[in-house]
């Protein structure tokens, strides 16, 4: 059983790595910049689609503001950018936000950016998901009836290939995110160069459809409500702009300049595409209605709503049907990879957490392929779980997210004017005063913008499902100081245990008997070889006839270790022996008790039913009793593994003629 399940692991995950190649899987920019940029890439194949969706409440002539929004959308992205150039150079050890705002705002500013990274990164995975699957289904409608579990099991094969390591993963995602922003940027220079060029007109399939205003009064406070709606609808487009901050450590060096320069060159295609798609829409008359049934008025029979990226590719790619179902495939798929950069922040995020003592450290270790494996199977978990408590449904996902990521950018952007302030109190070159001045006022329009979006998230988003984030984010941060708490005590409680330097005075051993066999005599033997001060062997009379039986074998060999037999008169056999011990430690208080229990070692999993259940439940309670050791001494029977290996020789075994191995 054991065997078959590592194939399967090597299967999936491949060759172990050596600890001394962990520069090995380091990212060059080449292969980085799809492996974190995916989810920023995939935000703007909808982001644009969500201004439009919102704005239609208001009718049609609201149309005429979504290039506005989207260049106020633009201008936060570009600041936010320029923002996390300054982190990635200033806190280059991967931490991120959460180190930005520890170091510079303290521990409960940087727990609370962390619990919203984390929402935010199972968010991102579910969100991308389950928006691929709608996008897949509306051509495949199989995949539409099943999306739960074809999400899953996308999410499942992701865990996969991210299990086999950051570079393995970067090289399988690098193709299908470059064709995706060569696709878009592509359909996005023909399309403005037959306009503006050419002089053609295009025209998407859903130009000449009306889109009926949901409210025919909405006006003053309620218009403005709704532009601020899809401002930060529209402000989806930034997410996945953070990873690159605390990915700094999966790059090659000089990693931080790496980083920053993978950081740029995200932005200023993210924003390319975000405003070339949003101008595309207006050319072409690309209408997208919230609620196509009440609001589409002269819509053909049959008529289905596609997507604006497939209606923009219709009209752009007219006669040529290549590009069309080029763009859409790139553009499911890079939904698909979307989740790939939460798997990469996630677990370098839980790493550190874990170092720092707020979650469990099993996320700080590295799986067999260098990569943070608990923390990518974590967070895998954890997204099936949002996958099939909203059953795939964007609609009702897409309103838990963007809350815990602007959470992150306002106090990371306040916790770097902090980091400014304390240099620029010590330092007094004035080169090096300025290029503070400057860094800190990119950081302070920083904290304005994404302040202000925040704001506007929060009284948009709060009552349509923003409020489950904020209440996971409590939870989590709750859950985090709890564990802290926990470590925190436990050391110390060891730092007070270890003031106490005194040694036992003697070593008072217990080899329990049950009946007089080969793992009885193995664990006599050994418990002799420890030389303890008292050796004693312990029975339990739970059947009159047997234990007397024990007792005439005991005689017949002649131990010189003395028999104790224990009665019980109601047939049990944990309690005796624990009232035994106690007695022993009462007795001599500053005695150790060394309890040797034969076990066996069995190769079946119906074999450990069998055996060993007594030897379990007394090993359970005798290890919360003070000052007892419990020693387990093995048995091996035919059918465990270890018999069967041949290439294991004993010491010694070659010299004497006793090695069996075939010499071929």
């Amino acid at each position: 059983m054991s065997k078959l399940a590592t194939a399967a692991k090597r299967l999936v995950v491949g060759r172990p790595f050596r600890s001394d190649r962990l520069a090995h899987t380091l990212l060059p920019k080449r292969i980085a910049l799809p492996v974190f940029a995916s989810d920023a890439m995939s935000s703007v194949a909808y982001a644009p689609e969500e201004i439009f969706l919102v704005l239609s409440v208001a009718g049609l002539s609201a149309y005429t503001l979504a290039p506005w929004v989207g260049l106020v959308v633009v201008a936060v992205m570009l600041v936010v950018v320029a923002s996390y150039r300054q982190n990635v150079h200033a806190y280059p050890s991967g931490g991120g936000d959460y180190e930005v705002a520890t170091v510079n705002l303290g521990r409960q500013a940087g727990l609370t950016v962390a619990s919203a990274l984390l929402v935010d990164y199972i968010l991102t995975v579910a969100v991308s998901i389950a928006s691929a699957m709608a996008n897949i289904g509306s051509a495949l409608p199989y995949v539409a009836t099943h999306k739960v579990e074809f999400a899953v099991a996308a999410i499942v094969v992701l865990t996969a290939i991210n299990l086999r390591g950051l570079r393995e993963s970067g090289t399988a995602f690098a193709i299908p995110t470059y064709a995706f922003m060569i696709g878009i940027l592509l359909m996005i220079g023909w399309g403005l160069f037959r306009v503006f060029v050419l002089g053609d007109v295009m025209h998407a399939e859903s130009a000449n459809i009306e889109i009926r205003a949901e409210d025919d009064h909405l006006m003053g406070l309620a218009f403005v409500f709704l532009v601020l709606r899809a401002f930060s609808s529209g402000c989806a487009a930034l997410t996945g702009v953070e990873a690159i901050s605390n990915g700094v450590p999966a790059f090659r060096k000089p990693k931080s300049r790496n980083a920053a320069t993978t950081l740029l060159l995200m932005g200023l295609m993210a924003v390319m595409m975000l405003m070339g798609l949003i101008v595309l829409a207006q050319v072409t008359g690309v209408r997208m209605a919230e609620n196509p049934a009440e609001q589409i008025v002269n819509a053909p029979p049959g008529y289905e709503q596609k997507t604006m990226v497939a209606q923009i590719a219709g009209a752009v790619f007219d006669g040529f049907p290549v590009g069309f179902y080029f763009i859409a495939s790139v553009t499911a798929l890079i939904l698909v990879l979307a989740a790939n950069t939460a798997f990469n922040g996630f677990p370098v995020l839980g790493s550190i957490l874990a170092q720092d003592r707020y979650l469990p450290r099993q996320l700080h270790t590295r799986g067999d392929r260098l990569a943070f494996s608990n923390g990518i199977v974590f967070l895998a978990g954890a997204a099936i779980v949002l996958v099939i408590a909203f059953d795939a449904e964007v609609t009702r996902l897409i309103q838990l997210y963007i809350v815990g990521v602007f959470v992150s950018f306002t106090l990371s952007q306040l916790g770097m004017i902090r980091h400014w302030n304390r240099l620029l109190s010590t330092e007094e070159d004035p080169t090096a005063r300025n290029r503070m001045r400057r860094s800190q006022t990119i950081n302070t329009v920083g904290l304005v913008m994404t302040g202000s979006v925040l704001v506007v998230v929060l009284i948009t988003k709060f009552t349509k499902g923003a409020w489950i984030a904020i209440a996971a984010m409590a939870a989590i941060y709750a859950l985090m100081t709890a564990i802290r708490r926990h470590y925190d005590r436990v050391a110390e409680e060891l730092r007070q245990q270890e003031r106490q330097k005194m040694l036992p005075a003697r070593n008072h051993a217990m080899v329990l008997v049950s009946k007089l066999h080969m793992p009885t005599l193995r664990a006599l033997a050994y418990a002799k070889a420890t030389r303890p001060d008292v050796l004693e062997a312990v029975t339990v009379n739970v059947d009159d006839a047997d234990t007397r039986k024990l007792v005439q074998d005991w005689e017949k060999e002649a131990f010189k270790i003395p028999l104790k037999v224990i009665e019980s008169p109601y047939r049990e056999i944990t309690k005796p022996v624990l009232d035994y011990v106690k007695r022993m430690r009462s007795d001599n208080p500053r005695d150790v008790v060394t309890v040797f229990i034969p076990e066996y070692v069995v190769g079946h999993w119906w074999e450990q039913i069998l055996h060993n259940q007594s030897a379990l439940r007394l090993k359970g309670r005798l290890l919360f009793e003070p000052g007892v050791m419990v020693t387990s001494v093995p048995w091996q029977l035919a059918s465990s593994s270890r018999v069967h290996e041949k290439d294991v020789v004993a010491p010694g075994a070659i010299r004497r003629g006793l090695d069996k191995r075939d010499p071929r």
